[in-house]
């Protein structure tokens, strides 16, 4: 855990990691979703994705790469860059051009890393093979979008997989030695403080190197925007918002880096998002609240390795 703050964030993470800091490049690539196929895809999924500030899909990965490396360096005067294949199902592609971008951005200079964005059921065998023809040159990680751990939300939030195929998805990429990092959503329609609680034992268990939490916002033009302005569905108070977010790491393994705390996007693209707050002042005020109760990542990390052996003095 940070010495600054109540949890261990992802900066400090990539510091020890690669000795200096180091940022990510986003990459927008012409794939889609297989849930996007036969449907609208995720209740919550807007038609552009997640990629709001990403470069048009039809900008060559290398141009991509150059023009982001631009201006991330004559900001933060960065060196080392995270490739990340960001917007939609990046293993949604035929296995060739797949293969043709991942070794392009691994050859890129000041490239440390690759990390791949997708679904839980796009994970497979031939995929992995070629993340791992490039891992001599660089680090790979996976990311994964979970949500929640509650199958039944899942459902209701039309995922099209559920935790099956998560938990099918995490050892698949520990075979390759790969790290992993999950999104999740911690106020989805539905889910409770109890799921968000076994959402962090889940990921602490199944040893998951980074997490991306996301306050949900709900983009125009989605399913979930039709339930929310027809009164279909109530979200959580943005109090209630910041418990569970407490909560979640407390429970959370101290180990496992925090990448995001909530979601950040155009005022325009969307008709909820963060209680009308902007995303710094609800962390100042996580941070504030967590720091005056003595709060703080894996306070509450005693539940696995025999927990109730532990508690009766047996071992």
């Amino acid at each position: 855990m940070s010495q600054e703050l109540p949890y261990y964030p992802y900066s400090e993470y990539l510091k020890n990691k690669y000795g200096e800091k180091v940022y990510k490049l986003p990459l927008n690539l012409p794939v889609d979703c297989p849930n996007r196929i036969n449907g609208r895809g995720c209740s919550f999924c807007a038609e552009s994705g997640t990629g709001f500030e990403a470069l048009d899909n039809q900008v060559p990965v290398r141009e991509q790469l150059e023009k982001n490396r631009i201006h991330i360096e004559r900001r933060y005067h960065a060196h080392k860059f995270i490739a990340y294949f960001q917007n939609y199902t990046n293993t949604f592609l035929p296995l060739e051009i797949f293969e043709k971008y991942v070794k392009e951005a691994a050859g890129y200079p000041g490239i440390v890393e690759i990390a791949v964005s997708t679904r839980p059921d796009c994970i497979s065998r031939e995929y992995l093979d070629i993340l791992k023809s490039v891992s001599q040159k660089v680090c790979i990680t996976v990311e994964l979008g979970l949500q929640t751990v509650n199958y039944h939300t899942l459902i209701q939030m039309n995922r099209g997989h559920t935790l099956a195929e998560f938990i099918d998805a995490v050892f698949a990429v520990k075979r390759y030695g790969f790290e992993l990092c999950t999104h999740i959503i911690l106020n989805l329609p539905g889910d409770s403080l109890t799921d968000v609680i076994e959402t962090a034992k889940i990921l602490s268990a199944m040893k998951i190197r980074t997490v991306k939490a996301h306050s949900l916002y709900i983009a125009k033009n989605t399913a979930l925007c039709e339930s929310y302005e027809k009164g279909r569905i109530s979200l959580c108070s943005k109090d209630e918002y910041l418990e569970r977010l407490a909560v979640f790491l407390e429970y959370l393994d101290p180990q496992i880096a925090v990448e995001r705390l909530f979601s950040r996007v155009p005022e325009k693209d969307s008709v909820f998002c963060n209680w009308g707050c902007s995303w710094w002042k609800l962390r100042d005020e996580l941070l504030d609240t967590m720091r005056k109760c003595g709060r703080y990542q894996g306070r509450r990390f005693d539940y696995l390795g025999g927990a109730a052996l532990k508690n009766a003095g047996f071992i």
